[in-house]
């Protein structure tokens, strides 16, 4: 199998391999005796590597077992007590957290709408904003700093959902004015099982799980140490963007020859994204015949469950039919050059025996 499905989770880098591994033989962090203050150092490590990442202090870095559990957290201790508006683009983790949120819309291309979110604050200020860095069925990149400016002029906070874009795209999120950012260790590269919710500095978080106290009482249970360290070592890994971006563009020109239509490729973007709608042809179809060719893809929108369904996404972005027609190919930091050709003509397969052959039968 080629595989071309990296939003769903990068493949492991070795780096990030080699330091879950090492972490797998330490003892609790948080245990007083010189193996456990070992194991803490390592822990301490993976949180000043994850702060320097996001340009933030090491304790404002708290570990959660995921980025779903980092956006509950946030949204929980950020967002109590005042109103929450979401993206209507926004992944589940964050669009189903909490009942009651009100929607941000998204222009055609999947931005933000700014001006919808200045109407939504001006009726609601104070509000906690939710907005992600990155889409992960579409790769758009959200203007967070001039979301970020919205907000402030409204007296709202603004957490970001980083998970698609960190060690992908080099922000400050914080910067920007973003009072909170999640990140996702199995996203960028590292082992599944660990995620940070990364505060602005000093800024108070009440813990969910209250357990024995663990991250300054922000986060209870023991930290999932080999998985911490493999994402830690994750983030620092290179990422070739621009190589990425250039076989991304050599895919979409080639399938726009043959009927496929690039969604979200009028804005701004990650390099490894596409996603690609094939009119009259239903995105199950397209994954499974890819994968009957070899190739590793995802619908455009793909619930816990494995169902493929419309994609509430494209749904937002104005796509109608199409939110069900298309597929997400996700380029690995590990791609090489030989894939584009190799997928270029599984697609035209694809396409040609999905569009002309049924033509042929009617």
């Amino acid at each position: 199998m080629i595989y071309l499905d990296a939003n769903a989770t990068e493949p492991v880098r070795p780096e990030a391999y080699e330091a879950t591994r090492a972490a797998m033989a330490l003892a609790n962090p948080y245990a007083i005796h010189a193996m456990g203050r070992a194991a803490r150092r390592v822990l301490e490590d993976a949180r000043d590597a994850v702060a320097r990442c996001l340009n933030a202090k090491p304790a404002d870095v708290i570990f959660c077992s995921g980025a779903t559990e980092a956006n509950l957290l946030a949204m929980h201790a950020l967002g109590e007590g005042q109103r929450i508006l979401v993206g209507a683009t926004e992944h589940d983790s964050v669009l189903g957290a909490v009942a009651g949120v009100g929607i941000i819309p998204v222009l055609r291309d999947g931005t933000v709408d700014l001006a919808g979110l200045e109407a939504l604050l001006i009726a609601e200020p104070g509000a906690l904003v939710c907005l992600m860095a990155a889409n992960n069925e579409t790769g758009v990149l959200h203007d967070i700093a001039a979301a970020a400016a919205v907000c402030a002029r409204h007296g709202a906070l603004l957490h970001v959902d980083a998970v698609q874009a960190v060690g992908r795209c080099k922000q400050d999120w914080l910067g920007m004015g973003a009072a909170s950012v999640v990140v996702s260790g199995h996203k960028a590269g590292g082992p599944m099982g660990a995620g940070a919710l990364v505060v602005s500095a000093g800024r108070e978080i009440k813990a969910d799980l209250r357990g024995g106290g663990q991250e300054m009482g922000r986060r209870g249970g023991t930290p999932a140490l080999p998985a911490i360290a493999g994402m830690a070592a994750a983030l620092g890994g290179a990422y070739d963007a621009v190589k990425i971006a250039m076989y991304r563009d050599e895919i979409e020109a080639f399938c726009a020859g043959v009927g496929a239509v690039a969604m979200g490729a009028g804005a701004a973007r990650m390099a490894n994204t596409m996603c690609l709608a094939l009119p009259g042809v239903k995105a199950q179809m397209q994954v499974i015949a890819l994968d009957m060719a070899g190739f590793a893809v995802s619908a455009g929108a793909a619930c816990s469950s494995g169902k493929v369904v419309e994609s509430h996404v494209l749904l937002a972005m104005g796509a109608g039919e199409l939110a069900g027609q298309a597929i997400r190919v996700s380029l690995p930091w590990n791609v090489s050059a030989d894939v584009v050709p190799a997928f270029c003509n599984a697609y035209e397969a694809m396409a040609e025996r999905a569009l002309h052959g049924r033509a042929r039968c009617a």
